[in-house]
């Protein structure tokens, strides 16, 4: 705007709030792009009659001067602070109701389940739409970094198989197979593995995952992956992409924070269990400091553990498409010392938190099959949830590997958010709900008996 000094100018946005002076009435019109003070004098008699009816929230649309401001009333700290616009005509685009609270705070004194309720609101304080610009701002620089590291952005199917891979599947019923069922991805883990086979190389997806997990804070039954996969690269030149990645996130868009060390630190599952009795531990060496961002690498994860089942057999620690460290693969083939074979995995932690987790993959079938056959998956079982994956490895799987980040997690962490609901446009309680939508909801008969479905 201070461009325009001694310019018409037309502008549109929201009523933030309104100064009734009697003679003068100074209103705060905001945008998406910032703030900017109208002043309109009783000399504009038709655009001072409007402005006495306005109330705050309300959409308006100003054409008037942009003049500067008297030295007095200069303020440096906001943007548009040196001028302000001599209305000359308004027109109501819209009226608006009161909102049901405070539009101007950082919102943290209201409740969490009405500012859900009323998001589309929510979102209009500067603090949620500074969140979202940042969010736009990190996915682009993604994006910009993979394409120029030669990766391609593939995006993998949302109606899929479901399959026993960890959490559970939220599914969609069929109504041409009546009775079958797709699910949701909890990640595009085949998908990208298969990408690899089919010789694509390098692919990343900014994509959504779904999970049907029990209630706890910092989680959603929906949320965002930055998700690659590569071929015929080793486990170090992949962590080095990510975090050279990582590095040029904090150093472009958030200059006020520090990396504690770089390189980052690498630990071994052993070794960060045994120092601080956590795969995940936060090596700050100042936990007041919030512009601190201590990265640190864990490696050499215990491959399988055991399940939490009467049966007591074992289960996969991070995924079953993990391949074992080279010099353990004989004890894979074999299925000996299961407790001792340790897998090609890596985790990304910041600040006390997972924000990534990756691996190199079993790229032969053989070795697929034994660790499905070592958490006790019968033969049958395999070939119906993943002969899909045997059958593609089996025509010539070049060796590969990947990573996924949390991308609200790692938002959240570095845009000093209490946790990832802060970093979403529109996310769901803690339960699962959308109160804002009312879901999830009931469907109509009709529709259940369309989809074969009797409840």
């Amino acid at each position: 705007m201070k461009a325009h000094t001694g310019e018409i100018v037309s502008i549109s946005g929201w009523v933030s709030i309104r100064r009734d002076h009697g003679k003068l009435i100074f209103m705060d019109v905001r945008d998406v792009s910032g703030t900017v003070q109208a002043v309109v004098l009783p000399n504009y008699k038709e655009a001072h009659d409007i402005a006495q009816k306005i109330r705050n929230e309300w959409v308006l649309e100003i054409k008037g001067n942009v003049n500067k401001r008297p030295e007095k009333m200069v303020n440096n700290d906001i943007i548009n602070g040196d001028i302000e616009l001599e209305a000359v005509e308004i027109t109501v685009l819209n009226e608006a109701e009161t909102p049901p609270f405070d539009l101007l705070t950082d919102g943290r004194e209201v409740n969490e389940e009405v500012r859900l309720k009323y998001k589309y609101l929510d979102l209009r304080r500067p603090r949620m739409q500074k969140n979202m610009i940042m969010r736009s701002l990190i996915s682009k620089l993604i994006r910009d970094y993979l394409i120029n590291q030669g990766f391609i952005e593939i995006e993998t199917p949302i109606l899929t198989k479901s399959t026993p891979e960890g959490a559970r599947d939220y599914v969609v019923p069929s109504r041409l197979e009546k009775g079958k069922f797709y699910a949701l991805p909890q990640s595009p883990q085949q998908y990208k593995q298969l990408l690899m086979v089919a010789g694509l190389e390098k692919y990343f997806q900014i994509a959504k995952c779904m999970r049907d997990e029990d209630t706890r804070g910092d989680r959603q039954p929906e949320f965002t992956q930055v998700d690659m996969e590569v071929s015929f690269m080793p486990q170090e030149e992949i962590m080095r992409i990510n975090e050279t990645l990582l590095i040029k996130i904090v150093r472009d868009l958030f200059p006020d924070k520090k990396i504690q060390q770089m390189p980052f630190p690498i630990l071994s599952y052993e070794e960060a269990m045994g120092k601080y009795g956590s795969d995940k531990p936060d090596l700050r060496e100042n936990k007041n400091d919030q512009n601190l961002l201590a990265f640190c690498w864990i490696i050499d994860f215990p491959f399988f553990e055991k399940a939490s089942t009467p049966n007591g057999g074992w289960t996969f620690t991070h995924n079953p498409f993990s391949a074992p460290k080279p010099q353990h693969m004989e004890r894979l083939m074999e299925g000996k010392n299961i407790s001792e074979i340790l897998a090609s995995q890596y985790d990304i932690t910041l600040n006390g938190l997972e924000i990534g987790g990756g691996s190199i993959r079993n790229h032969k079938p053989e070795a697929l099959s034994k660790v499905f056959e070592i958490i006790g998956y019968k033969k049958e079982m395999v070939e119906k949830d993943f002969g899909h994956m045997l059958k593609a490895l089996s025509y010539g799987a070049p060796p590969h590997g990947g990573i996924a980040w949390g991308l609200d997690r790692l938002i959240s962490v570095l845009t000093d958010e209490p946790n990832i609901r802060e970093v979403m446009a529109f996310p769901k309680t803690g339960e699962g709900k959308d109160l804002m939508m009312n879901s999830p909801s009931e469907i109509s008969k009709e529709q259940l008996k369309e989809l074969g479905i009797k409840i």
